[in-house]
């Protein structure tokens, strides 16, 4: 889905900035899906802010709780560059999103369908729409070439 494209375009821009700081770059967005309007833009911050749930998916999702106003986001999308975690796929469903776009998968650790898959668990409360694999050898080949100049 082109939307879905151009939304990732954007992620993978905010990624960009992780690696500046030394963090792997993941980027995330999220998208008031009523406007199709950007709320808020983040990037792993672990490294620079010593704290490990610094994920970019939280960043994101605590900023546009902030502006929204509220923790239910469920007029909203996630839209990050790598399958989200454990911790972050529970961030997606603790403010009820919708809907969750991500690039790459994570066979080690992502929670959206490869290792686990949060959002489809029938035992919770709330569930939440995964589309996987958009723009994903973009996103993976930026999470490549990281870890290959740290090697």
């Amino acid at each position: 889905m082109d939307e879905h494209a151009s939304w990732m375009r954007a992620a993978l821009a905010e990624a960009r900035h992780a690696a500046a700081h030394g963090d792997v770059p993941v980027g995330a967005i999220v998208v008031d899906l009523d406007t199709g309007a950007i709320v808020a833009a983040a990037h792993n911050a672990r490294e620079r802010d010593g704290d490990a749930t610094a994920h970019a998916e939280l960043v994101a999702l605590r900023e546009a709780s902030r502006r929204a106003g509220t923790w239910r986001l469920d007029h909203h999308a996630l839209v990050v560059t790598l399958e989200p975690c454990p911790m972050c796929a529970g961030g997606a469903w603790a403010a009820r999103l919708p809907l969750v776009v991500y690039g790459a998968a994570d066979p080690k650790a992502g929670a959206a369908g490869s290792l686990y898959n949060f959002s489809a668990d029938p035992r919770l409360n709330h569930r939440t729409e995964v589309v996987p694999g958009v723009l994903a050898e973009e996103c993976a080949a930026l999470l490549g070439d990281f870890f290959e100049r740290r090697r």
